[in-house]
């Protein structure tokens, strides 16, 4: 299981499988698809929740260390650089980690929003 699919799952997703990333080369034509329903998550009301018990102060809106240290997961830089390279974070951030960090955060965000979370738009910009 891939490091994204933890953190579905540690949100509640069901079956913390993630839906794969669009495919930019995908046919011109209209395709059909026969996947389920995605129940709507609330991400925000689980974070803060979860915000609200933890002894740190986490900012998980603006940090990806401090989203993945709420999830009770393993947010060292090799942790980050893994989960970065699985989400397909471009080559010339992964070198940054300022930059890696940054694109890692905002892409954990939209990719639980690409899987039914309720993640507001501030948080996608």
């Amino acid at each position: 299981m891939g490091l994204f699919s933890t953190i579905l799952e540690k949100l509640g997703f069901g079956g913390a499988q993630a839906a794969p990333a669009p495919d930019t080369a995908a046919s011109s034509g209209p395709v059909a698809t026969a996947s389920p329903a995605i129940s709507v998550v609330d991400v925000v009301g689980q974070l803060e929740q979860k915000a609200a018990a933890n002894a740190q102060k986490l900012n998980w809106k603006t940090s990806i260390v401090d989203l993945m240290k709420l999830l009770d997961m393993d947010s060292s830089l090799g942790a980050r650089k893994e989960l970065a390279t699985e989400l397909g974070c471009p080559a010339d951030k992964m070198g940054d980690s300022a930059q890696m960090n940054m694109w890692l955060h905002k892409a954990v965000l939209a990719r639980l929003a690409e899987n039914g979370g309720n993640v507001p738009a501030d948080l996608l910009d």
